[in-house]
């Protein structure tokens, strides 16, 4: 590759980059200058992973221990750098000392999954034991799967979700502290919590004024994760299959998604999908972090395998594309639920026996907590909702139960113990949705 090109991205990098305004955002604080270990930020596309490692570059240069030329930041997506490859690393390095003045202390690689030999990259420069170094990649096969064999011991994962609910107040400016709930401003928090909910916490969607902007911001991620991240990165061929399953997820969160019923729809279609192809994309869906499946609960590896899979949307702000004409509320709490445990990266199951359970939440070897989700309790549902979570409670020996709604808090009396009834706003800005 041309060594001015990389000279103009280093120069650009180190004179003429503005640092936008930033949220703070609630993640680890990796300690970059003590890091001996690679921090590898995996997520969503347009989460926010660019922004945090800006947070973490002002960090070190608001310290004053540090300037830009102690930092190599890269993007990857930069179309200029389409034709880097490995081999190029070498002479990035010697084109920022000569831009620089100086060797870099720390290394930022945004979306590395770009560069074709990423991991042997990697592995080389940590073996130097020369730089501080960080990367993103918007693909979780990449960031974790090929990391632990390819970087063992040598790597820090850490997932970087969209605006969690609190982060989403910060930016706008409402506190979530317990105060606000008992003034005034809880009007304003609930009302927050309602658009949350239905547009998701996309940073840049979250700023957009309109629906109909947030749309269509959203209707180009989607674009981008359909060919770039897919079609692209895993040379499908069968474009109209791809485009089939990523809709049924799209139609279908927060419920089963049954293979077996998408294959017949394909085929009076006269689609070519099998169910073999259907779960590989499925699976291809998950790591490029549109979709997140839990499995049924069961101790049996076969088990789990053999049923079909709870399905939710990585931000709810993809309902916006749903083609269903009538609301569900309920499936929106749920999912919100659902995205918060994936941001704990907690291990989730949903139960099903006699009676359904949403959420199985597993520590170690055990089942820990089971959470119920429903928009509101009603005579009708209360005691559907209350058996389901019972039953998965005593089948699996779980202690703890919670239903979430809402906006209902309270306590139930059942066989056996108590049930916590709590609002999920609450849930999502109290410290109880940590587990352990």
């Amino acid at each position: 590759m041309a060594t001015e090109i990389i000279k103009q991205v280093i120069a650009e990098w180190l004179h003429d980059k503005v640092f936008p305004p930033l949220i703070k955002r609630d993640m680890p604080n990796p300690e970059l200058e003590a890091a001996s270990e690679i921090i590898a930020l995996a997520g969503p596309r347009r989460a926010g992973k660019t922004w945090y490692m800006y947070q973490l570059i002002q960090d070190l240069l608001g310290k004053g221990n540090w300037r830009r030329e102690d930092i190599l930041f890269v993007d990857f997506e930069d179309y200029r750098l389409q034709d880097f490859t490995a081999t190029d690393t070498e002479a990035l390095f010697t084109a920022f000392q000569q831009v620089a003045g100086r060797a870099p202390t720390f290394v930022f690689f945004d979306e590395i999954q770009q560069l074709p030999g990423w991991s042997r990259v990697l592995r080389t420069l940590h073996n130097q034991n020369r730089y501080k170094i960080v990367v993103t990649g918007s693909n979780a096969g990449l960031l974790e799967k090929d990391i632990a064999t390819e970087l063992r011991g040598r790597c820090r994962n850490i997932l970087m979700m969209p605006f969690s609910f609190r982060e989403f107040l910060r930016f706008h400016g409402i506190p979530s502290d317990e105060l606000t709930l008992l003034t005034p401003a809880r009007g304003s928090m609930l009302n927050a919590f309602e658009h949350y909910l239905h547009e998701g916490g996309f940073p840049e969607v979250v700023k957009k004024e309109t629906i109909s902007e947030k749309r269509e911001l959203i209707q180009n991620y989607y674009r981008t994760i359909f060919y770039r991240d897919i079609l692209e990165r895993y040379n499908i061929k069968a474009k109209a299959v791809l485009e089939a399953v990523m809709r049924y997820g799209l139609n279908t969160f927060s419920d089963l998604f049954s293979i077996s019923m998408l294959e017949k729809e394909l085929k009076r279609h006269k689609l070519p999908g099998s169910k073999q192809t259907i779960s590989n994309y499925l699976g291809y869906l998950q790591e490029v972090f549109f979709l997140a499946a839990h499995d049924k609960f069961s101790y049996s590896p076969r088990q789990r395998m053999m049923n079909p899979k709870k399905i939710y949307l990585v931000d709810t702000g993809f309902s916006l594309l749903s083609a269903e004409f009538s609301e569900n509320r309920g499936k929106l709490l749920e999912n919100a639920v659902a995205v918060e445990l994936f941001r704990q990266r907690m291990e989730c199951y949903y139960y099903k026996g006699r009676r359904e359970c949403d959420f199985i939440i597993k520590e170690g070897i055990r089942p820990k907590v089971a959470i119920q989700v429903c928009w509101e309790l009603t005579p009708k549902n209360e005691s559907r909702e209350a058996k389901g979570l019972q039953e998965a409670m005593n089948a699996l020996r779980i202690e703890e139960g919670i239903i979430l709604t809402n906006d209902e808090a309270k306590e139930l009396i059942v066989d056996g113990g108590r049930i916590r009834v709590m609002p999920v706003w609450r849930w999502l800005m109290s410290s109880e949705t940590r587990f352990g």
